[in-house]
């Protein structure tokens, strides 16, 4: 277990993010206080969590994107940190001026990076990026990404092969600065084609799973480890690995409510494999209901493996496991383009 100088942290999140950021915390035996609304009490990230304080109604806006509400939930549960989970959060210069203001750690760049930085906090849509975590010394487990977008909606982020295949990346001057500028913990950054930074986030983003199968190594205790006054002992990764990770989404219309009936990836521990690490994570167990305040991302899968082939086809299979979930989802449209990463395309459009 990493020796971690913060004991305890609300994770300011909910959906399958927030539910891999508080397992993550349990195993890093770091104390986790979900936040949630008033529909949301029974959540599954509440119901994971060592904890939870209340935030206020069911519209975002009142609660989990609400600063002055996440600042005092933070003082009212005792807990020493504030882990913000979605780049809405982690990008928020304002929500982390005032964590720091109310003495407690901020797991982030800082207010003043963020102003300079760390735009609307939303996650990169460039078709390239890359994602590192970044310490006074410099980018460490720098991971290029290609990334499939389909209506602004991130579905399937990928290692390009030929990195996979040495391990090599050459970094735009740009992200070379990051360090330089302030940015500490992790980032995700969106790559324009003249090769300048187009975007930059905080926070777990979809593509910040890729990194963690990519490089062996756990987002949640680099995060932590940057924000641990300053100790910033880097983990033992492994050798790099071909990564692909997918986003699972609920097509319900806006504003309509649904109730999951099956079991989706993740809520059953997913599925074993050989040669290929797996990681599925649910945001919903069966019975859960869909609340339809809020964007309905059902779960992330996410797989390592020798090449990008290896590591989509085992993607897709857990994906083809899936059964009647209750609710329509994008499964087809994800499981088309890692079928074409499987078979060895490079074109994230058909």
């Amino acid at each position: 277990m990493a020796q971690l100088g913060i004991e305890s942290a609300l994770v300011a999140g909910r959906g399958p993010a927030a539910c891999a950021v508080v397992t993550a915390c349990t195993r890093l035996g770091v104390k986790a206080v979900a936040v949630h609304s008033e529909s949301e009490r029974s959540a599954r990230h509440v119901r994971l969590a060592d904890d939870a304080v209340l935030l206020g109604p069911a519209p975002a806006s009142e609660s989990y994107l609400a600063v002055e509400r996440i600042v005092e939930a933070a003082r009212r549960s005792g807990v020493k940190a504030v882990l913000p989970v979605h780049p809405a959060l982690a990008g928020n210069a304002r929500l982390a001026a005032e964590v720091a203001a109310a003495g407690l750690i901020w797991v982030g760049p800082d207010a003043e990076v963020l102003e300079r930085l760390g735009g609307d906090g939303v996650e990169p849509a460039s078709e390239r990026g890359l994602l590192a975590w970044v310490t006074a010394d410099g980018l460490r487990f720098v991971t290029p990404v290609a990334r499939d977008r389909a209506a602004g909606i991130a579905r399937v982020s990928w290692t390009p092969e030929e990195w996979a295949a040495d391990g090599s990346l050459a970094l735009p001057p740009a992200a070379q600065r990051l360090a330089d500028v302030g940015w500490r913990g992790l980032v995700t950054v969106g790559i324009a084609p003249d090769g300048d930074l187009a975007e930059v986030a905080a926070g777990f983003s979809l593509d910040i799973a890729v990194l963690e199968r990519a490089h062996g190594v756990d987002a949640v205790e680099l995060a932590l480890r940057s924000a641990d006054g300053g100790h910033t002992q880097v983990p033992a990764g492994r050798g790099v690995r071909a990564a692909v990770a997918a986003q699972l989404r609920s097509t319900l219309p806006p504003g309509t409510a649904g109730r999951v009936t099956g079991k989706l990836p993740g809520s059953d521990g997913g599925t074993p494999a050989t040669d290929v690490e797996l990681v599925a994570v649910s945001g919903y167990d069966p019975g859960d209901r869909l609340d339809g305040w809020y964007d309905a991302l059902l779960a992330t899968v996410s797989a390592a493996g020798p090449d990008t082939r290896s590591a989509a086809s085992i993607v897709s299979d857990v994906l083809g496991e899936l059964t009647e979930a209750g609710v329509p989802h994008d499964g087809t449209e994800v499981s088309a383009v890692l079928a074409r990463l499987a078979a060895g395309s490079s074109v994230s459009t058909p």
